[in-house]
């Protein structure tokens, strides 16, 4: 399996698809490479599940136009109005803070929150149900109290918006068709 190795100061090690063909690993300097080629053979079943999940996306996807620049600036104007107001309202409900909010267009996260309490969003978010946003929001802000996917992190969310699920689903069905017109 061909891969792309990318070493920095993170302290755990990540595997990245780019596309159906293109394999990136992110892993601590020290770690030797012999860790590195154990863990993807760990992996390697459900690498292999996601390059054709990949492959499936990338063929619905063909031959589609993808969102204009004018059209992205005019998502990313409205998620600055939007995203910051459902933000506030729901760290009020968490009492939780947070830094600054930052609105990004990616292809791969619709939110993130870094330990500094930072925010990020997609701005594609603004193509999606009112619903949509405030479960990603709600993700986001419940890392400010559990910095991992645990079962308390789930309740957690859960407490504050009962029907994540149901849109969190919506979002891993439709997001990839928030790209194109």
């Amino acid at each position: 399996m061909e891969y792309t190795l990318i070493r920095s100061d993170r302290k755990s090690i990540a595997i990245e698809l780019k596309n159906s063909q293109e394999i990136i690993v992110r892993a601590p300097r020290r770690m030797p490479d012999a860790k590195i080629r154990a863990f993807l053979r760990e992996k390697t079943e459900w690498i292999l599940a996601a390059q054709e999940r990949l492959r499936i996306r990338e063929a619905e996807n063909a031959g589609r136009e993808e969102l204009s620049e004018n059209e992205i600036k005019k998502l990313r104007k409205l998620a600055k109005e939007i995203i910051p107001v459902r933000v506030s309202h729901y760290a009020n409900l968490l009492k939780v803070t947070y830094g600054r909010i930052a609105i990004r267009t990616q292809r791969s996260r619709w939110g993130s929150c870094s330990s500094k309490g930072n925010l990020n969003f997609n701005c594609l978010l603004m193509r999606a149900p009112l619903e949509v946003i405030d479960s990603v929001v709600v993700h986001e802000l419940c890392h400010r109290i559990e910095m991992n996917h645990s079962k308390r992190f789930y309740d957690l969310v859960h407490s504050v918006f009962p029907e994540y699920d149901k849109w969190h689903g919506w979002l891993k069905k439709n997001g990839n068709s928030l790209m194109y017109k």
